[in-house]
């Protein structure tokens, strides 16, 4: 048993990752929604994919800017997403690889 002094200098806040963070992203990762707060009056939901154990959040934006270069290149296979800003002013953008 630990003491709660050891806990709290242990802890760390779980954390969602965003899918900038991720060198290379393929277009075959399997993504699903995962809800928060469930049951309250601030429940939501985001798109998540994992990569080794760890959640990277899908922004609505990075689906539809997907959506527009998949049908320009159908054949697309990885793309990574540049990230600019912070809170409401972020701007995420595709970058095609391959």
């Amino acid at each position: 048993m630990t003491s709660i002094k050891e806990e709290a200098v242990n802890y760390v806040a779980p954390s969602t990752k965003n899918i900038a963070d991720l060198e290379a992203v393929s277009v075959d990762m399997s993504i699903y929604a995962k809800t928060f707060k469930e049951g309250t009056d601030d429940e939501f939901t985001i798109n998540v994919l994992t990569v080794n154990g760890e959640d990277y959040r899908v922004p609505d934006t990075v689906l539809k800017q997907l959506k527009a270069n998949l049908k320009a290149k159908p054949k697309l296979k990885t793309f990574k997403v540049d990230k600019e800003g912070t809170g409401l002013k972020t701007s995420y953008t595709i970058v095609q690889l391959e």
